[in-house]
């Protein structure tokens, strides 16, 4: 017999035991709930395929545009996620992402969603910003130059140095800058004899980056030291700076002297009529563009130019169209080497914010010579964090053996050599064998190079090229977002080709398909009630009732309109359709019935609408809307091709997973 206090202690036992039970549950739950936040773990599977959290929310953030993530928009993205994931599987079970076509297009992909991440991004800022502060300025400047290889000897390249600096030193002690680059010894710039070395203004990106840089770094009235390009030597005068004008764009008209004119007394005096005639505002600047301008290039468009900044045009061009003050303000004729000019502005930008030009500047960065600089500022980090090591007396020992023959791309080494190591690089190593293939495979010499010299230049290119493919493969590893993206980009070409297969190609030439889905929803596709209206449009009101007096006469639309514009073409004008009642609401409450009529007056013109059959609704005709039918048809497809891979393929969602998204 269990005592009172017996039964109290098991009941306080079974209590405890209880409490503890729910402890666990919540301790559990708790753990799980906070397990279910890692991105690993996986929130869908499809044939035993998993989908991480950090794939789904990759996807679903890119897409979702709400203001807060909910259990309804989860699980309505999952359906849709599942659709994709499914077809993704589908493309794979049936090989195409071992198809040359695919591989070739990722291989594409990949080379430029790599591209940002192979890059020296502190260094890409900062000359993104310097190139921004060269656009706030304009710089005006003159140059001498001495050609020289960028592959030229050192013998060579030390006999234009001293050239250039034989110039510098006439220009130090006196003589004229423009005279000096025009003298026999002088620039070997060919136009040299027109301008004595002036290059007008300019800015940021519209010279090689080193002339730019020296340029802007050089006071007013200042030569610069010898400025090495892949043109050769420069010395660079600096005439004047200024503020940035920012870009305008005009329209204007063009009067060539022709050949019998000699004194250019006629082109002067045809620009000057067709001045006054803008003054006296009888005709506008389109239309004397399109009639009297010698620039057939922009004649026809009203003799309209392209946006432009300083340095784009001559420079009474600019100078005339930058002091226009106000848009559609029109210039007093002036003259340059091409002729005679009007110039009307129709436009003006000035010197756009940094973050309204980065993306652009980016861009430039990346096109011109800046884009070396941030690459071998990348290289020289990939040297230091995987260590990279050269074997001097190894390379050493090959290009002592090299000869002409190297200049084809053939090195003769001893076969013992073949398995020395050349250079290391993250516990790598590359033999003299590596080498030589990649020299055989790859080497192109360029004129006037030595043997010797062609073979360190590619020893340490294959350096860089193993650095840079090196880290290419590890992008996946070291960047989630890369890794994300490319993921991306494989199933998007797999999911699009197979979309293609079954949806897009196969509604396009499947006519029979189509015809036979159009047949079997044809009550889906109905023109609504419509209306068989002629409308006359007239001149005035005059021309609109003798328009309805001759239609009430039994005279035809045509009948009428060639009687009525006998006196001008511009009387009357006809057209005939049937309308919707969305079509016809400019009609007011005309009433649907055969010969009714309706005037209006619009933009000073007079409609008058009659009314000359009813038509009831109808099916619209395939040939009518095929462009809607097949989208219909292709979503039809796309259902039915959905529901099938459902049925085929076997997939499980994680809904507690899911539903700890946030």
């Amino acid at each position: 017999m269990v005592t009172f206090a017996c039964l109290n202690n098991s009941i306080y036992l079974l209590s405890m035991m209880k409490r503890i039970l729910f402890a666990v549950l919540i301790l559990c739950g708790t753990l799980s709930a906070l397990h279910a936040q890692s991105d690993q773990d996986v929130v869908l599977r499809v044939d035993g395929s998993p989908t991480t959290v950090e794939e789904f929310k990759h996807s679903f953030l890119k897409n979702y545009k709400g203001e807060s993530i909910t259990k309804d928009s989860l699980d309505s993205y999952m359906e849709l996620y599942i659709n994709f994931r499914l077809k993704v599987q589908e493309a794979r079970d049936k090989g195409l992402d071992t198809v040359q076509k695919y591989v070739k297009e990722l291989e594409g992909h990949r080379a430029n969603l790599a591209r940002p991440y192979l890059n020296d991004n502190e260094m890409l800022s900062e000359l993104m910003k310097e190139a921004y502060e060269h656009m706030k300025m304009e710089v005006r400047a003159s140059h001498i130059l001495i050609k020289c290889d960028p592959m030229a000897t050192p013998a060579d390249t030390l006999v234009a140095y001293n050239r250039i600096m034989a110039l510098r030193e006439r220009i130090m002690n006196g003589e004229d800058f423009a005279n000096v680059a025009r003298s026999r010894e002088g620039s070997e710039d060919p136009s040299v004899k027109d301008n004595g070395g002036d290059v007008g203004f300019f800015t940021a990106f519209q010279m090689v980056y080193p002339f730019e840089l020296a340029a802007y770094n050089t006071p007013v009235n200042q030569v610069s030291m010898p400025i090495r390009t892949r043109y050769g030597y420069h010395l660079v005068k600096v005439t004047d700076k200024r503020a940035a004008r920012g870009e305008i764009q005009v329209a204007h008209i063009l009067v060539k002297q022709k050949p019998e004119d000699k004194n250019g007394e006629a082109a002067k005096a045809k620009i000057e009529e067709i001045h006054q005639k803008l003054l006296a505002k009888t005709a506008s600047f389109d239309t004397l563009a399109i009639q009297f301008s010698d620039d057939v290039s922009t004649a026809k468009k009203g003799g309209v130019l392209d946006w432009f900044g300083s340095g784009k045009m001559v420079t009474e061009f600019e100078d005339a169209a930058f002091s226009l003050m106000n848009d559609n303000d029109i210039c007093a004729p002036f003259k340059t080497n091409y002729g005679w000019h009007i110039i009307k502005r129709l436009g003006y930008r000035p010197v756009p914010s940094y973050e309204a030009a980065e993306k652009d500047i980016k861009s430039k960065v990346g096109k011109d010579s800046r884009s070396e600089i941030t690459r071998k500022s990348f290289i020289e980090k990939l040297k230091k964090e995987y260590q990279l090591s050269l074997d001097e007396q190894v390379l050493n020992a090959i290009v002592a053996k090299a000869d002409s023959n190297a200049l084809t791309g053939k090195l003769y080494i001893k076969k013992k050599w073949n398995k020395k190591v050349l250079f290391r690089y993250d516990q790598q190593a590359v033999t003299v064998a590596q080498f030589n293939e990649y020299f055989r495979t790859k080497g192109r010499s360029k004129p006037g190079q030595s043997p010797q010299d062609f073979v360190t230049a590619m020893c340490y290119k294959m350096m860089d090229d193993k650095l840079m493919a090196h880290e290419e493969s590890k992008l996946e590893g070291k960047y989630p977002a890369f890794r994300l993206m490319l993921k991306e980009y494989k199933e998007g070409i797999l999911y699009f080709e197979l979309a293609d297969q079954e949806v897009w190609t196969k509604s396009m030439k499947d006519t029979s398909g189509l015809r036979n889905y159009y047949e079997g929803n044809k009550m889906k596709f109905m023109w609504p009630r419509r209306a068989d209206v002629i409308v006359f449009t007239c001149a005035n009101q005059t021309i609109a009732n003798e328009a309805i007096t001759k239609w009430k006469s039994g005279l035809s639309k045509s009948e009428i309109a060639a009687e009525l514009n006998k006196s001008s073409q511009l009387n009357i004008q006809v057209e005939q359709g049937l309308f919707t009642a969305a079509d016809l609401k400019w009609l007011g409450d005309i009433s649907w019935a055969p010969g009714n009529i309706k005037q209006l007056e619009e933009n000073g013109q007079i409609k008058v609408a009659i009314v000359k059959d009813v038509v009831e609704p109808t099916p619209q005709k395939l040939e009518e809307i095929r462009g809607i039918v097949t989208t219909q048809y292709q979503n039809y497809l796309t259902q039915e091709w959905e529901a099938s891979l459902r049925k085929k393929h076997k997939y499980e969602v994680n809904w507690f997973v899911l539903h700890s998204i946030h």
